[in-house]
């Protein structure tokens, strides 16, 4: 391998099938993720053809989108998510698909239960029916969310015609301040690079701030890499990655855990590789961070006024505008004290075990706000048990949170939790588009999952620097 080729272009080398007549690259996809939502027209797409799953034990499934985090008796009240779990339950057994059902302890979002189990690791293609697949990357893996007809494709050949997105090297250097987390870091890099800002690109996440992440963290910044736009992310494994990957249920064993070891240690990008652009922040800039806009580029310090619209680019000055109208927020306002009715801590961007642990530091002792409906919702149920082993789900119910069952909740509402009317949230998941939280006039504040905590007490936006 070439000591000047960055970890992207390696492992997308090593994949490499063929170079098509489109120019594309078919690329052989390593592990496939599938769920409940994007799966089942694509396994009648194979079925319409008398197509087979090629490689089953390269595809896991899970259910996480559509469930119910409280009341999960079959069948769901709600015909059309019965419907599609009556639909993946018959796609595994029919297509030979390894399916972790409401009734197997592994599972989870699926983002969460990919690396929970070992089957992300470093120098694999991953895909998954889900743009958040790029979580995967915190592994030095290329994990790519893709369309319905593409996981068709995955299925059927296990190979997908992609373009080689161009490679950004995103650098942060420096000690984070306290009360400052990674959700912290990729919100602020993407208010500083736009939503747009990674269009065409894969971002590589390296510096000092990366390098000290636990891998929970670095799961947090490469979760929102689609969110600025990038076509993934990624971070280069190091020790930290190797140390998660032991013992776990999918990783190899024994000797053969340390030849793929170091192994993986070899892929990533050395102090010469080149990239097509680089972008430098420090980690002494960032403090806790919120969204006040309609996507996840329009943020700012919690304690930091918005802008004036007239600061912004001439051609996002209508879109700023139309923001702070949806939001019923002012320019050179400041965030804190906005009044929040619902407080959501969980999501594939931060319903593991240490956003737990962050939250519930702050709700211990404390109350959530009379006026706030307040959820915990683990990413898995290895989350949900190992909090509950810690006594975690105690001090939330103490504090006046409602303690869930595993699923992806209100991050997306395609379950019963929902926004209702014009509702605000302070919410530890990944956008604030207009109606992703199931109303069309609710609206989302985004923050780290001990910034929802301090707001859900606070029963306002609050610094969660004042209750450390």
């Amino acid at each position: 391998m070439s000591g000047r080729q960055n970890l992207f272009n390696r492992v997308w080398d090593l994949h490499t099938v063929r170079t098509m007549a489109s120019g594309q690259t078919q690329l052989f996809i390593g592990q496939h993720l599938i769920h409940e939502v994007t799966s089942p027209q694509a396994f009648q797409m194979l079925r319409d053809r008398g197509l087979k799953v090629m490689f089953p034990e390269r595809t896991l499934a899970t259910v996480d989108h559509i469930i119910p985090t409280d009341n999960q008796a079959r069948p769901f009240f709600d015909l059309l998510a019965e419907e599609m779990m009556s639909a993946i339950e018959k796609n595994c057994r029919e297509f030979g698909v390894t399916l972790l059902n409401l009734n197997d302890s592994r599972q989870g979002i699926v983002h969460i239960v990919g690396p929970e189990q070992g089957l992300t690791q470093p120098g694999i293609t991953l895909a998954c029916g889900d743009s958040h697949t790029s979580t995967h990357g915190a592994f030095g893996c290329i994990a790519f969310g893709i369309g319905t007809s593409q996981v068709a494709d995955v299925l059927a050949s296990q190979t997908m015609a992609l373009g080689r997105p161009k490679v950004r090297r995103v650098g942060v250097d420096g000690k984070l301040h306290p009360g400052v987390f990674a959700k912290d870091v990729i919100l602020h890099i993407i208010r500083k690079l736009g939503v747009q800002g990674g269009v065409g690109y894969a971002y590589e996440f390296a510096g000092s701030t990366f390098d000290a992440m636990t891998m929970e963290e670095r799961m947090t910044v490469c979760n929102m890499s689609i969110e600025g736009g990038a076509r993934c992310g990624y971070i280069n494994p190091d020790q930290t990655t190797v140390d998660y990957l032991r013992d776990r249920p999918f990783s190899p064993k024994g000797a053969e855990f340390d030849r793929a070891a170091k192994w993986w240690l070899e892929l990533a990008s050395g102090p010469d590789a080149e990239f097509d652009h680089k972008v430098s922040l420090q980690a002494a800039d960032i403090e806790p961070t919120v969204t006040w806009g309609i996507n996840p580029a329009q943020s700012v310090g919690v304690n930091e006024p918005i802008g004036a619209v007239s600061t912004f680019p001439a051609e996002e000055q209508k879109g700023i505008q139309e923001a702070l109208d949806f939001m019923e927020l002012k320019e050179l306002q400041k965030l804190r004290g906005v009044k929040i009715d619902v407080a959501f801590i969980g999501s594939c961007t931060n319903g593991r075990i240490s956003d737990l642990r962050e939250a519930a530091k702050i709700a211990q002792g404390r109350k959530v706000s009379s006026h706030v409906k307040a959820l915990v919702v683990p990413g898995s149920q290895q989350v949900r048990a190992q909090a509950e082993a810690e006594g975690l789900h105690e001090i939330f119910k103490a504090a006046g949170f409602q303690w869930r069952e595993a699923g992806c909740s209100m991050c997306l509402a395609m379950n019963p939790d929902k926004l209702q009317g014009r509702e605000i949230c302070a919410s530890s998941s990944n956008r604030n588009f207009k109606g992703r939280q199931g109303s069309p006039t609710g609206r989302t504040l985004l923050m780290s999952p001990a910034m929802v905590a301090a707001a859900a007490i606070e029963g306002s936006v609050a610094d969660v620097r004042d209750m450390m």
